[in-house]
């Protein structure tokens, strides 16, 4: 029997995508109290099943597909905006593939303007009109309207008419900046954009007997599994060692390890290598925060996953893609690196910044460690030593040395220079995952 808060997801889960929700609909609807049904919804809008939207409400969307992290809906354009929907509500789920600024005659303006695409202009009623029969969405700018008639068209088209204050540059520019933030965010992978959902899973039951757990091992070719009770919710793990030489008739529950290492969807992929590798395992469970089973992720799946990131080309740049595109060899030496030091990579006394200095040492660590041992790491322990302040403009040299390197650990000593001079120093414990 489900829990009041699961049966409210499942509810919500039900609704037709542009759906409006409430708390106090759900509440009636479900039997329930107010608080039980906005604690429900506010964790529907963390699963991306609804959005809140300012002078709107909460609405049924769709959830986002893993590959299109660099669109946005229209609901999220109307919060980056601070706009206001004059029609079309219930499109406002919808995902826009570029937008357009009117900012031409009309003939030409439709040559840009295509279905999905959001054209931004300001109180221009014809192109208005023109948009939305061609399948887009309209902002308009500098805080004007549009007639009745519009707005009528936009509900039959399900598309929405958003009406902001800002003008149509700033606009722009806000759009094309939450665009670069969500490329960026692409950068930082998560449990959910690589696990196998739980339709895909393979699980067992506590009252399940030894003999399912062969079942298993023979169809899917893993020897660990989770083990949930009657309500899906995550109490143990079972692997081969745990079955070996034991009657196959006896339950699962009497043999399976409880209190398993769980992760949650938002869990980030370079958490979850160093877990894996630290303690050795092969399948973590996916859990929402009432541990009921969401999916699996597998080391393999971890792997394939920081093969890929290397190999993405990169759009959005952080601080970090900024030191390791700057962080070069020296000459033919593999082992020894040079880097100038921007603007960007100084604190506010004009100085090396210290989180930069040890993520340069980091870099220089990594890269060397992918020539002699063909692996990544992930950092355990890094001890620094900031001798000498390091000014901007300076050209460093950073010589990484491996002092010890085993199957899973290495011990690499960093040392960094300033014209000739010792200018910080670092003893740096890692982790290895190999490729």
């Amino acid at each position: 029997m489900p829990t009041k808060h699961e049966q409210i997801l499942q509810h919500i889960s039900s609704l037709g995508v542009g759906n409006k929700i409430s708390v106090r609909q759900i509440a009636k609807n479900l039997n329930v109290s107010e608080g039980t049904a906005y604690r429900a919804i506010k964790e529907a809008e963390n699963q991306g099943l609804v959005s809140t939207i300012e002078r709107v409400g909460t609405i049924r969307i769709e959830r986002k597909k893993k590959e299109n992290f660099e669109r946005l809906t229209f609901a999220e354009v109307i919060n980056i905006v601070d706009g206001q929907v004059l029609g079309g509500r219930a499109g406002l789920h919808k995902t826009l593939s570029k937008f357009v600024i009117g900012a031409m005659q009309l003939d030409a303006m439709m040559r840009y303007t295509e279905a999905d695409s959001l054209l931004i202009v300001g109180n221009r009623i014809k192109a208005h009109e023109l948009a939305l029969n061609e399948g887009a969405a309209v902002l308009i700018t500098g805080g004007f309207d549009t007639d009745e008639q519009m707005k009528r068209l936009a509900d039959e088209k399900q598309l929405p008419i958003i009406s902001t204050s800002y003008d149509t540059f700033t606009v722009a520019a806000m759009i094309n900046r939450a665009i670069y933030d969500q490329l960026i965010k692409k950068e930082i992978v998560f449990v959910d954009d690589i696990s196998t959902p739980f339709d895909q899973s393979f699980y067992l039951y506590a009252k399940d007997s030894l003999e399912r757990w062969y079942e298993l091992n023979e169809s899917s070719f893993h020897t660990r599994f989770p083990v949930v009770d009657e309500k899906n919710r995550v109490i143990g793990m079972v692997t081969s060692r745990d079955i070996i030489g034991k009657d196959r008739s006896i339950s699962i529950e009497k043999v399976m390890t409880k209190n398993p290492v769980v992760v949650q969807a938002k869990t980030s992929l370079a958490y979850v290598a160093h877990m894996m590798v630290w303690e050795g395992i092969e399948v973590v469970p996916v859990v929402d925060q009432a541990y009921t089973l969401q999916g699996l992720v597998s080391r393999q799946d971890v792997l394939k996953a920081l093969q890929q990131m290397q190999r993405q080309p990169q759009i959005g740049e952080t601080i970090d893609d900024i030191i390791s595109g700057n962080l070069e060899a020296l000459g033919n030496d593999q082992s020894v690196f040079q880097v100038e030091v921007t603007p960007q990579m100084t604190n506010q006394l004009g100085t090396l910044s210290n989180g930069v200095f040890t993520s340069l040492m980091t870099e220089a660590s990594s890269r060397l460690l992918l020539q002699v041992k063909k692996g990544d790491l992930v950092v355990e322990n890094l001890t620094v030593y900031f001798i000498k302040p390091v000014q901007i403009e300076s050209k460093l040299i950073i010589k990484p040395k491996l002092l010890e390197a085993g199957r899973i650990y290495a011990k690499i000593d960093v040392e960094v220079y300033n014209e000739r001079k010792l200018v910080g120093k670092g003893l740096l414990m890692a982790q290895l995952i190999d490729r």
